[in-house]
């Protein structure tokens, strides 16, 4: 396990000062420097209605980021299959699939992405029920697989690309990891959303996994927020803008967090202390050492090879120092 293999993923985040232009040009900036240091894969969210986040639309960033790029795999994680028609997905990510054949990750999710109302004004069509995002999953299949049809004739997700992008489920809980091991997919567990999750969720997955196309077997990755400092101190910074970030969202705020003076400042109440204890599932912080280790008991927990690390930050240098480090402590290799 001391070869864990190591991905990233990107939520554009735009911080005091600066522009979506900006958080956007630190997305690419980060896939390249991700490619350049042997990261395995490298997903971008889908969120709306938050000034905070710029990456609502993963299906067209991935352009931009697998042009980037040569090898490393790019991603969504995810799409938020409910805002959207599975027939546009599906022709989106043949599309992708078509220009970077062999790299593309379409990591399905079917959270709103953000609040109820934004997600109804994305599909109209969106009744938030489990019955109809099973449907959307079937229609997926149906158009990756050219069996869709109408009394009316077929129904092709154009183009015809000789590859389909690999699928994965977004699962913080047991009922998605029921779906992902039904259509046989991946599952990519959100640690980061749910601190709480278990390794019975990838057991659960794989008892009742049922062999496809894509995958013959189960394939189970984790992602959890981490931060790697250079020192204690340069962790605990960052941690402490995670953490009052994570106390903001919980709020219900999205918007004008404050500059990094005002946030080292802060002081939490008791009750966003609480908070933050019971957050602490959803980060490893530390020293590149304390990390690693961290990083191989839970993968080792959950019995993953693969971990997507989310690091959110409000200073670019100490977040690109950071993935250096973890790719110094995990002897990560870019592919040649």
């Amino acid at each position: 396990m001391s070869k864990l293999k190591l991905g990233i993923l990107d939520q554009s985040i735009v911080t005091q000062g600066k522009t979506a232009i900006d958080a956007v040009e630190e997305t690419i900036a980060t896939v390249k420097l991700g490619e350049k240091l042997g990261f395995s894969r490298f997903w971008v969210s889908e969120h709306h209605n938050s000034s905070f986040i710029a990456g609502s639309t993963p299906e067209v960033l991935m352009v931009k980021l697998a042009d980037e790029t040569k090898h490393i795999r790019i991603g969504s994680g995810g799409i938020m299959l409910p805002n959207h028609s599975a027939l546009k997905v599906a022709e989106n990510f043949r599309m992708l699939e078509t220009l970077f054949p062999g790299r593309i990750d379409l990591g399905i999710g079917r959270a709103p992405g953000g609040d109820r109302i934004t997600a109804a004004l994305l599909n109209p069509s969106n009744d938030f029920s489990e019955q109809s995002y099973l449907q959307q999953l079937e229609y997926l299949q149906h158009f990756f697989g050219d069996t869709a049809a109408t009394k009316y004739g077929p129904i092709l997700a154009v183009p015809q690309s000789p590859t389909i992008p690999s699928q994965w489920i977004l699962s913080s809980s047991g009922g998605s990891s029921k779906i992902a091991a039904q259509f046989g997919v991946g599952l990519a567990i959100a640690r980061f959303i749910n601190g709480f999750a278990q390794p019975d969720i990838v057991e659960l997955y794989r008892k009742n996994f049922e062999a496809s196309a894509q995958f013959s077997k189960p394939h189970a990755l984790l992602s959890i927020s981490v931060i790697c400092g250079e020192t204690e101190e340069d962790a605990r910074q960052m941690r402490k803008f995670l953490d009052y970030v994570l106390v903001q969202f919980e709020q219900g705020k999205f918007d004008n967090f404050g500059d990094e003076a005002f946030i080292q400042k802060y002081q939490f109440s008791l009750a966003e202390q609480e908070r933050i204890h019971r957050n602490r599932g959803r980060v490893i912080s530390g020293t590149k050492d304390e990390v690693k280790e961290k990083l191989l008991t839970l993968a080792n927990e959950f019995d993953v090879d693969e971990v997507i690390v989310a690091t959110m930050a409000n200073n670019w240098q100490k977040r690109r120092r950071s993935f250096e480090l973890l790719a110094e402590a995990f002897e990560l290799k870019p592919r040649a």
